[in-house]
């Protein structure tokens, strides 16, 4: 079957199927992509010679993602991050090309191929980078903004790498191109359009003229023209024409990039900073995401589908040792150029890991070099499958970092814990915003606590407010042996890593069961988790700012404060007693029977609150607490007289 629909349907099937058992088994949804891709294209053949093509359309998602980068960074951000942007990228793209390169005139490569290869290696997947970053929340970490910057780095030396790439051509392979050459200008004497340029015949002076209007067009039109344009649809009141415009201004600016020979995605990335303050950011954010993630998942979903099998089985061993090779030498430069500029271990591995596989515009830069007489036919395939070898293995590095590596660095990351000097009443494990405040409350009633923590730049923050805490990690027996666990009245357990905090009171409950333990619950199911393990009590770190907040909304409704504080009052009783009924039947793994159960449960619950609370608003007042009557009209007046 041969159809546009069928196609589609099998993209969209593969898609739906891998990517939620990727997540549910932790590996993210990228490698469900890839995965995707690898069954239906070369194991079960469901696609095949249009899976080029598509990838050519898909690799517009990585455009899309650049733009939504770029209205999350406001242009101060981006010059606060000039010494990272030139530093860490321009280092580690030129020494990784150089020793890539030095490695390929090893092996007998000429020096023009083997530069030409140092280049195309030397880049990292912006794609599966970001997105992955994303997904695992770690893209505000040191290590998650270094790789940002080197990505963004790489993506702006593409433009001269393009440049250069055809100044390295072979004379003996000049013949094997004519031909491709000589259909080209068949197909255009037959009225097929060739490739627009507003430069392809330009002198240098006048290319770099046109390639700088180019840029400051976008960047004008982006400051003064964007927003009297989007006001205008905006008052039009019609959602799908705001989305049209918002594609349109994509499409547009990465078309006047194509013209003038620049990166479609730094042209889009330009805007997105230009627009980052604009009061229409939020609503451009979301009229793109959804187009974003289809294409960048069907971008992934092509890269899995393009592997060629027949050539990987005959090449195996040196494609296999090629792509050791290249994230070996990326590693290695990665970690010394992290190393130069100070990163901690952690995100010095997240660093590494993230950026030595290679990037899709790898086949950007081999497609070119092949068409350019630099690469020949037999090694650029051999090279592809490299590429995307090494991008299908960029998510299992993130999965090793997160479960081997970084377990490892928490249990000792080079720094020794700091002595304590005297046990406390109370030892609180975690001082980030949650545990600050319990800290603070505690030692304002003279209450003695032992704070332990593993960032140590928020300890040093501390110790400049007078405020003493130790470092070190507060899973460690010997640890909470020293700040006097035996002894501590209560154990508040305040971290922001769910399983960890599980870990946690399970050991001190199996150990000290006189202490009282006292956890910090992220939602119900953590909470659930909380108490089976053994804490006395949970506490939802969101549930009393919520419920403030929905006090707040009523008053601003014009009901009475009073009558507020009531409903507020009837609603906390209520969750805690529903809290109760819900934990009889919760299970972490529950079957069907069982789920069906505690759903059922929860509908009576919520049932129940509505009655409840209708109630307690006509009564005002329950049994164990006097209502309050406004006084009569006059009664001031009766007081003054």
């Amino acid at each position: 079957m041969d159809s546009i629909l069928f196609e589609t349907f099998i993209y969209l099937c593969a898609a739906v199927v891998a990517v939620p058992i990727a997540q549910r088994l932790g590996l993210g949804s990228v490698l469900g992509y890839l995965t995707a891709g690898i069954l239906i294209g070369p194991l079960l053949g469901l696609v095949g010679s249009e899976t080029e093509t598509i990838r050519h359309v898909a690799e517009f998602g990585v455009v899309l993602m650049l733009f939504l980068v770029g209205l999350e960074l406001q242009p101060q951000a981006l010059w606060a991050m000039r010494a990272r942007f030139l530093g860490l990228g321009g280092l580690q793209v030129v020494v990784s090309a150089l020793l890539i390169a030095a490695a390929g005139l090893v092996v007998g490569l000429d020096w023009r191929v083997a530069l030409a290869v140092g280049l195309i290696f030397s880049l990292s997947s912006t794609a599966i980078v970001l997105q992955t970053l994303s997904e695992k929340g770690l893209t505000r970490t040191d290590g998650g903004r270094s790789s940002f910057s080197v990505l963004l780095f790489q993506d702006v030396a593409v433009i001269p790498m393009l440049a250069l790439i055809p100044l390295l051509a072979l004379p003996e392979l000049i013949p094997e191109t004519a031909a491709p050459a000589a259909a080209g200008a068949e197909q255009a004497e037959a009225g097929h359009a060739a490739p627009m340029s507003l430069v392809a015949d330009l002198p240098g002076w006048a290319h770099a003229l046109v390639v700088l209007g180019a840029v400051a067009a976008v960047l004008l039109g982006g400051h003064f023209l964007s927003r009297p344009l989007f006001r205008f649809i905006a008052d039009a009141r019609l959602r799908e024409i705001f989305t049209a415009s918002a594609l349109l201004l994509v499409v547009g600016i990465a078309l006047l990039m194509t013209l003038v020979d620049l990166s479609p995605a730094l042209g889009t990335f330009l805007a997105g900073v230009v627009l980052a303050s604009s009061e229409f950011r939020t609503e451009l954010e979301s009229d793109i995401e959804p187009f974003k993630g289809l294409l960048l998942g069907l971008f992934f979903i092509t890269v899995g589908a393009g592997i060629d099998f027949g050539v990987l089985s005959a090449n195996l061993s040196l494609v296999l040792a090629l792509t050791a090779a290249v994230i070996f030498v990326k590693g290695l430069v990665l970690f010394a150029v992290a190393g130069l500029f100070q990163l901690k271990p952690g995100d010095r591995w997240l660093f590494g890991l993230a950026l030595a596989p290679a990037g899709e515009f790898g086949f950007v830069l081999l497609s070119f070099s092949e068409q350019n007489a630099v690469v020949a036919p037999e090694l650029a395939k051999i090279l592809s499958l490299v590429v995307a070898l090494s991008m299908l293995l960029t998510p299992a590095l993130f999965v090793l970092y997160s479960r081997l590596v970084l377990p490892r660095l928490r249990n000792g990351d080079g720094r020794e814990p700091d002595a304590i000097e005297q046990p406390g009443t109370v030892i609180i494990a975690g001082v980030g915003r949650f545990g600050q405040i319990v800290n603070r409350m505690l030692l304002a009633s003279s209450v003695r606590t032992v704070v332990l923590d593993h960032e140590a730049a928020i300890l040093d923050m501390l110790r400049e407010l007078g405020i003493k805490a130790y470092y070190g990690d507060a899973s460690r027996p010997d640890l909470l042996q020293a700040a006097g666990i035996a002894d501590a009245a209560v154990f508040v357990v305040a971290i922001d890593n769910r399983e960890r905090a599980v870990q946690m009171v399970e050991y001190v409950r199996r150990n000290y069961p006189q202490v009282q333990i006292i956890a910090r619950a992220f939602d119900v199911n953590h909470l659930y988790l909380l108490k089976q393990a053994g804490a006395d009590v949970a506490v939802r770190e969101v549930f009393d700012a919520s419920t403030r907040v929905g006090s707040e909304t009523l008053r601003r409704l014009g009901l009475h404060p009073f009558k507020v504080q009531k409903m507020e009052q009837a609603f906390r009783r209520h969750d805690a007693a529903g809290l109760a009924k819900l934990y009889e039947v919760w299970d972490e793994h529950p079957d069907v029977a069982r789920n069906r159960a505690y759903l059922a449960r929860a509908r009576e619950h919520g049932e129940a609150l509505k009655e409840m609370m209708e109630t307690d608003r006509l009564q005002l007042h329950d049994r164990s607490e006097r209502g309050w009557t406004p006084p009569p009209k006059g009664y001031a007046d009766e007081l003054d007289a």
